[in-house]
This record gives structure tokens, C-alpha cells and sequence, in this order.
């Protein structure tokens, strides 16, 4: 065509770059048409951006194979019409025409700065794509609250999967920053829902790859707040030593600045402490937690990401309920039901009845206290019955008297808890 030729001559543009303007086309428009024609020959969807175009046209970068055969039938012409030979072919020796070209030192040079601009431009992830994954994990932060664990592991681990697929290839730092957040969050929601399951070796694996993930990402807050929900596991599965150690290590890394992150992190050290006899440091704790708490903004309640207020009174009942402070750990437990909506399919309200249970033990009252967590436990659907909550049971049967602990309405209750998840 000899307008390309022209442009090229006249303007110093690349071949590809002449063969667009050649046609009065936007690159917005060129990359219209290029997904159209993957679309049209069922190929895999086309990815391309104006800035990924940019980089082909202006900056040496030569795209991957199947984008080069789109390109040539798009505009008609051959890798060579294009300047898209392959780079075996281009690096045939060809006739001198000056010094320079003879010098292997700008030879090597000029292959290297190729070399950097092509993984400088290389993409294959837009801004908008980034954008709808975002929207998504939101979205399972939002279901988490109420859904069944095993149902948002199914959900998570296709988000998961293809938010591997773009963190596998090479992608600006900015773009892997945000792939391995994405990452952090859902990895830690699937180990979650695995420790609710009582799938503990599997938790403890997805809490290991969630925090890869948060290290790698360089957010000091993802890091705390991936630790400190990875404390939950052995908080109630143990050893509580290894729950206070990962929730100090958050609370470090929130340098004591007031927000969500380091007030739940302060939370879960205080009620990890009380269960491990430390009074003093879990008082302490709690009165930090709270301050912490009054001084930031807590985020909404039905993301499973945030710290609700709810969610803070249930860490200070479990704190307040091991220091064997009733009085304190009721009052607690009325301020988190009370913000629960009625008819909440999550277990956190089940969670707190069952301290309630462990208070009324505490309080020589083991008869009720048994009762309300038969009753509680019996209460919950099916698919929330999961593994945690028999952890949570057990500890009421642990703490009664021996004579109670022998009777038929404990060994009835044990023998519930031991039936598989889910099941009545």
C-alpha cells in the first residue's frame, strides 16, 4: 500500500503504526477490531490494550504469535509487511552499511534495550479486567457472612483460579501488586471456610499461601490482617501460643495505628492471652481493642472483610468469658446478638450463646448452661453445623463438673458433636 510506505518515509513511523494510520483508525478502534476477529475465528479471547499497541508500534515490542496473525489479517499483509518477522529471521546477519552496525557493542545493546522494552510493555491484564475481579471478591466478602462454607469455597477457588492465570505471566509491578492482594484475600476466606470446616492441614496450607501472597503485595495492613485471621485456626484448634504469637506479629505490624486491622488484631491477642492464663496482659489488651476501636472507622457490617463493632463485642466475650468476668463477658455478649439482623445464618451468634453457656457452668449454674448449648448447637442449619462450632461445644463440655460430664445428657450432647459436619 503506498500510503504506509509514505507514512513511513514521511513520519519516521513503524510499519504497523503506518498500516493503522493508513486506515484513519484509533488505537482504541484497532483494538475493537482485533478482539472481534479472535471472537469471529473462536480463538482465545484477544487482551490487548492502546498501551499494549503502543508498545508494538512505537516501541519495538513484539507481540505474541497468535496476536501477530491477527494483525497480519486485520491489515492484510505478512509479518515481514508489518515488521513483525520473527526475531530468529531478524537476527540473520545481513550486508553492513556503516561502522556502527558492524559494532557488536551497539549490536548487544540494541538487543537489550528491545529486550527491556518488550517486558517493560508486556501485559495481559486491563485496568478494567482488574477492576471486575476487584468487584467480584467483594461480592464473596459480602456472601461469606451468611453462606455455607463449603459453598464459598467452590466460589473462592474459581476466583482464585483466575486470578492465576493473570499473576503467571509477566505484568507491571503495579498489576502483580494488586493480582497478589486479590490473592491475600481470597486465599485467606478459603482457608477460613476450610477451618470452619475442620479441614485443619488444608487451613493451615491456604493461610500459608494467603500470607505469601499479603509478603508479596508489600501492604503492611493486608500482612497484619491476613495473620491475625490466620490466628483463628489455633485459637481453636491450637496451640493457643502459636493464635497469640500470629496476633502480636499483627499487631506489629499496624505500628499501633488506630484502625479495623490493629483493633481486631489487639482483640484476638487479649482473648488468645485470657486463654492462656496471661490476666493481666488480656485486660490490658481489651482496654486497648476498645480504644483502638473508637478511634477508627470500622467498615460495614456484611463484609467478612471489615471489623464491625459486632465483631469486636464477640472477641471481647471470648476474652472476657476465659478471664471467668461474667458480668463483662454478658454484657458483651448482648451488644454483638443485638446487632446481629434477625434470622443471621452465620455461627458467630451460635458462637456467643455458646459463651453464654460456658458462663452459666461458671457460674454453678452447669445444668442450664449444658442445656443452652444443646440448644444452641441443635439450632444452627446444616450446612453453618461445621467444625468450629463442635470446638466451640466441646469446650462447654470440658468445663463442667465430673459427676455432669458422666451423665446422659452430656454423653448424648458428645455424641452429636462427634456425628460428621452438617449433620443433626
Amino acid at each position: 500500500m503506498a500510503l504506509v510506505v509514505a507514512l513511513q518515509q514521511c513520519c519516521g513511523v513503524s510499519a504497523l503504526n503506518a498500516h493503522r494510520q493508513a486506515r484513519g483508525w484509533s488505537r482504541p478502534q484497532t483494538i475493537t477490531r482485533l478482539a472481534a476477529l479472535a471472537d469471529q475465528a473462536d480463538q482465545e479471547p484477544f487482551r490487548g490494550t492502546k498501551e499494549l499497541l503502543r508498545g508494538w508500534e512505537d516501541l519495538g515490542v513484539r507481540p505474541r504469535q497468535q496476536t501477530v496473525r491477527l494483525l497480519c489479517q486485520l491489515y492484510d499483509s505478512t509479518p515481514g509487511g508489518l515488521g513483525l518477522e520473527n526475531p530468529a529471521m531478524a537476527q540473520q546477519p545481513s550486508t553492513p552499511t556503516d561502522l556502527e552496525q558492524r559494532d557488536p557493542v551497539h549490536d548487544l545493546a540494541e538487543r537489550t534495550r528491545r529486550a527491556i522494552n518488550r517486558s517493560l510493555a508486556t501485559t495481559t491484564v486491563s485496568p478494567g479486567e482488574l477492576d471486575l475481579l476487584d468487584e467480584r471478591i467483594h461480592t464473596a466478602r459480602c456472601l461469606y457472612v451468611t453462606a455455607p462454607p463449603e459453598q464459598m469455597i467452590q466460589l473462592l477457588l474459581r476466583d482464585l483460579e483466575d486470578i492465576q492465570i493473570l499473576s503467571a505471566e509477566r505484568q507491571p509491578a503495579a498489576t502483580q501488586c494488586r493480582l497478589s492482594e486479590l490473592t491475600a484475600v481470597a486465599s485467606t476466606l478459603v482457608a477460613d471456610a476450610m477451618m470452619k470446616l475442620g479441614r485443619l492441614p488444608d487451613a493451615q496450607r491456604w493461610y500459608g499461601t494467603a500470607r505469601l501472597a499479603a509478603d508479596d503485595a508489600g501492604n503492611p495492613e493486608l500482612r497484619a490482617r491476613v495473620r491475625v485471621q490466620a490466628a483463628m485456626l489455633p485459637y481453636y484448634y491450637g496451640p493457643l501460643s502459636a493464635a497469640a504469637q500470629l496476633a502480636r506479629e499483627a499487631r506489629l505490624l499496624s505500628r499501633g495505628r488506630p484502625g479495623p486491622t490493629a483493633a481486631f488484631a489487639v482483640a484476638a491477642e487479649a482473648r488468645a492471652l485470657a486463654r492462656l492464663g496471661d490476666h493481666d496482659g488480656a485486660k490490658s489488651a481489651i482496654r486497648l481493642a476498645q480504644d483502638l476501636f473508637d478511634h477508627c472507622q470500622n467498615g460495614p457490617e456484611n463484609d467478612a472483610w471489615a471489623f464491625p463493632e459486632r465483631r469486636l463485642w464477640l472477641y471481647l466475650s471470648g476474652a472476657h468469658t476465659a478471664l471467668g468476668q461474667t458480668a463483662q463477658a454478658r454484657h458483651a455478649q448482648q451488644q454483638a446478638l443485638a446487632l446481629y439482623p434477625d434470622g443471621h445464618s452465620g455461627i458467630d451468634p451460635a458462637l456467643l450463646r455458646l459463651e453464654e453457656a460456658m458462663c452459666l457452668v461458671i457460674e454453678h449454674s452447669p445444668t442450664d448452661g449444658l442445656q443452652l448449648a444443646v440448644h444452641t448447637y441443635s439450632e444452627v442449619p446444616g450446612p453453618h453445623r461445621t467444625a468450629i462450632l463442635g470446638a466451640r461445644a466441646q469446650d462447654v463440655l470440658d468445663i463442667l463438673p465430673g459427676q455432669l460430664q458422666s451423665g446422659r445428657p452430656a454423653k448424648q450432647f458428645a455424641q452429636l458433636l462427634a456425628l460428621p459436619a452438617g449433620r443433626a
